[in-house]
Parts: C-alpha cells; structure tokens; sequence
C-alpha cells in the first residue's frame, strides 16, 4: 500500500521543510495550493481525490500575517484560513476512506499578551485584537466539523526556527549589520519551536491514535527577546548590537509594510499537554537550537 499525505497550502517554508521529511520517508506527498502545478483549491474534485485514502491531511494554508492590517488585508487572511479549513472538512466528509488524522495549523498568538505567567491549554487565556480575533476563527471552523473516522488536531505554533527561511534570515540580518540589540523593551517573551521538532510533534500525534484537540506546539524553554537576541549574537559571534525602541519598530514596521505587533507582543506559551503526553524536545533550549541552525 502506497503511503500518502496531503499538505493544504504547503509551499511556504514549513510546508516545504515537512514535504522534504515526508518523502524521505517514502511517503507520497500531495500539495494543494493556490500555485500551480499543484492541486488548486478551485477543484474541489480533486481535492476530494487527494484525500481519499491518504494516512493524514496537514493544513497550513494562510496568507501571511507580516503585512499591514489594511481591510484588505485582513479579509484575506481571515478568508485564507476559515474558507481554505472548511474546504477541507467538507471534502473528508466526501470521502470513502479519509486520512485517520486531520492536523490543523492555529497559532500561539491566541493567547494573551503576557508578561506575568505561562499559557497552557488549560490555563492559557485567550487575548483580545485583530490577530486573536483570526486564530479564534480559524479553530472554530476547524472543530465545527463532525467527522466520526477523522481525529482533529490543532497546533498552536509559536514561531518556528529552522534554516533556510521563516524569521531567521532577518534576525541573522539585524545582528550581522550591528542591529542585534533588543527590539522594543525587550521583556517581552519570544515563544519558540525549531521546525524539526514540529515535523517530529506531527509523527508523535499520528502514532498516539487517543489524542485530539489543542495542542501548544512551543519549546518548554521560552525566553525574552533580549535573551534570544544575546544567544544570536553569541552564536554569530558578534560582541554587541545596537537596540530598536518601540517607537523605531513602529516607523520601521510601517516602511517594511508589516506590523510591530509581530515583534513586540509577548508570547509565553507552554507545551503543557506534548509533555504530559510523554513527547521530548529535541531541540528544548534556544541555544541548541540556534547552533543547529546557524550550523546549516
């Protein structure tokens, strides 16, 4: 029997990275995407096709959110992750044979801004604005299919290290032109996870056939965005760096046509639930995981 997996909006970094690690291990991968030549989102049909008999559907289809929140913008990105998630749930609910697990990507930026203690699934408290308003949605249409043969997971990803791409190349930039200080106050917390980890949170999800539901997909190591940016710059071996107040970020985020929000929310997210279940991070500190990356 040939092994299948189907990954909604998978031409990003992410989905790049776990095509790759898929097919390493002789798994057929299927991309739907708004990109040719890959399976188009307009041919419900074929999606229908994709997914029959495939082990397991991941969705991390959104447009990005390191834009300006103009109405425009943020129409899209609310129809990229509502319309795309109900696309696919009403397409299992059209298959023989679905995949026995359906993952999600949500986001750890549902949660509050917080400065004072960790969020779990169980204790996290869910924020206010925009960028919450969007996370909310999209797990709501995902849990508001009712499919008796399909598990659903939702991974709220914190930001996602690794090489070749995602937030690394900028960061890498700062510190390599003498800009590697703090960003804002700097107290703010700089949840992260290395995207080996998330491939590997993925398998640990597929093999523990009981689980189900939210999942915070963090490092059990958090750190400041000053302590992140001192391990950069060790890394990088660059002695010191000059900082951004907030009010730079925010000139600086309006020419960049993106958001400060982005860099100065605090985001301290706890991966309470993978632990209990027994999943080990390979990469736990942001040192390690730094040097892994910087390594490649």
């Amino acid at each position: 029997m040939e092994k299948k997996i189907v990954i909604a909006g998978g031409t990003g970094f992410i989905g790049q990275y776990l095509q790759t690690k898929f097919q390493e291990s002789d798994y057929k991968v299927t991309i739907i995407s708004r990109h040719a030549p890959y399976v188009s989102w307009d041919h419900k049909e074929e999606i229908v096709e994709a997914l029959e008999g495939a082990d397991l559907l991941i969705n991390l289809a959104g447009k990005s959110v390191d834009c300006r929140y103009n109405k425009k913008n943020k129409t899209e990105i609310f129809q990229s992750r509502t319309g795309t998630t109900r696309i696919l749930g009403d397409a299992l609910l059209k298959c023989e044979n679905p995949p026995s697990l359906w993952i999600n990507s949500s986001t750890a930026t549902i949660y509050r801004h917080a400065e004072d203690r960790p969020m779990t699934e169980g204790t996290g408290e869910i924020g206010a604005g925009f960028s919450v308003e969007v996370a909310k949605e999209w797990e709501k249409a995902f849990f508001s299919f009712d499919l008796p043969h399909t598990r659903q997971a939702a991974l709220r990803i914190a930001i996602v290290l690794g090489p070749d791409g995602g937030v690394m190349n900028p960061y890498k930039n700062l510190v390599k032109f003498g800009l590697g200080g703090v960003q804002g106050p700097g107290n703010q917390m700089f949840s992260w996870i290395h995207i080996e980890d998330l491939f590997r949170i993925i398998l640990f999800l597929k093999e523990k056939k009981g689980l189900s539901g939210v999942f915070n997909c963090s490092s059990p190591d958090p750190v400041t965005n000053r302590e992140f940016m001192e391990h950069l710059r060790i890394v990088m071996n660059k002695k010191a760096g000059l900082s951004t107040s907030k009010w730079m970020l925010e000139i600086g985020a309006f020419f960049m046509k993106t958001e400060p929000e982005l860099v100065l929310k605090s985001r301290w997210v706890i991966p309470e639930r993978l632990e209990e279940e027994g999943y080990r991070f390979k990469y736990e500190t942001v040192e390690k995981a730094l040097r892994h990356i910087l390594s490649h």
